[in-house]
């Protein structure tokens, strides 16, 4: 019969990524990609010592936690794929959140958000069933391999629903872009 449930939770990504998430995204500018919705809101700063563009972040973060631009949400997104799939049973390269490189551009996150998905779906597709139920050592205690993919693809869900309704209130207010080199 093979790979059932791989082949379920890769219908589920693929029908949320190709046929909402992804076109909801065609078009982003740079100028939406840095827009601040809120005072205080975090996003991606232009480090010139660095030379790099950052995500702003706290841990812990504070209470309540600073509305985020759409640039620091994509460079969320791509953080955890690529982070998730730097941990056995996947594939991916050593990874580090904090200092990962974010473009400067909405083109250059899309497309990093664009390979981070293309990956994470082949790691996954290469799981097969078997893969999906084995432990996940190095994650939240008790969780298998399919809870790890079901929490990316969740990941993707909320988020992407989020950068969706920021999308939908950025005609509706100034924008001002706040950071840059």
């Amino acid at each position: 019969m093979g790979d059932v449930w791989t082949g379920e939770l890769l219908s589920q990504l693929e029908l949320h990524w190709e046929r909402q998430l992804r076109p909801r995204l065609a078009g982003l500018g740079d100028d939406e990609y840095f827009w601040e919705p809120a005072p205080g809101a975090w996003g991606l700063r232009w480090r010139a010592a660095e030379a790099r563009w950052v995500g702003d972040f706290t841990i812990p973060p504070p209470e309540p936690a600073p509305v985020t631009t759409i640039g620091w949400r994509i460079r969320h997104l791509v953080g955890v794929v690529h982070g998730m799939r730097s941990m056995p049973p996947f594939t991916g390269a050593s990874w580090d959140f904090a200092t990962f490189p974010s473009p400067g551009t909405a083109a250059g996150a899309l497309a990093q958000l664009d390979d981070a998905v293309a990956r994470w779906t082949a790691d996954v597709r290469a799981l097969g069933d078997d893969g999906l139920l084995a432990p996940f050592g190095s994650g939240p205690e008790g969780w298998t391999v399919a809870g790890i993919v079901l929490h990316v693809h969740r990941e993707l869900i909320h988020h992407g629903a989020e950068i969706a309704l920021l999308r939908d209130l950025y005609p509706h207010g100034v924008c001002e872009r706040t950071s840059g080199p």
